[in-house]
């Protein structure tokens, strides 16, 4: 797997529209939907059943959920040595649970769902990159 095909199929869910606990590229997806629908087409069948999680599932959880699947099923690298096609962890706020995830695109550009919107590839810009805790690779990669 090449970084680029990671990048081409981030891309290839652009505009898929936001829906909570979705994975179905053209008819909805979450930002962890995205990845693993990603993980779907370049890897294969999914690792885990994913269980039922609501909006505030990290909160409820304590959350460290989303950044110990991310550790047993990929590579985890250090968040200031990411390249496009590795999945980027992001805390929306200080002291809150690390709960989005994108897939960076570009040095300045990532690839994520968006909450009330769709997927879109946004600007990497300060914001998010204050907010990032954690980078990860998916296994077997270039």
């Amino acid at each position: 797997m090449r970084r680029d095909e990671v990048v081409s199929v981030a891309r290839g869910w652009i505009g898929t529209p936001y829906v909570h606990q979705a994975s179905l590229k053209g008819a909805g997806t979450d930002c962890l939907g995205l990845v693993r629908g990603g993980w779907r087409e370049l890897v294969g069948d999914e690792p885990e059943v994913m269980p039922p999680y609501t909006p505030g599932w990290a909160e409820a959880l304590g959350g460290g959920t989303l950044l110990a699947a991310a550790r047993r099923w990929l590579v985890e690298v250090p968040a200031g040595e990411a390249q496009p096609g590795d999945m980027l962890v992001f805390r929306m706020g200080l002291g809150v649970p690390a709960k989005h995830c994108a897939i960076l695109s570009a040095p300045d550009l990532i690839v994520h769902a968006y909450w009330g919107r769709s997927v879109v590839e946004t600007r990497l810009v300060a914001w998010w990159a204050r907010r990032t805790v954690a980078a990860f690779r998916f296994p077997g990669i270039e």
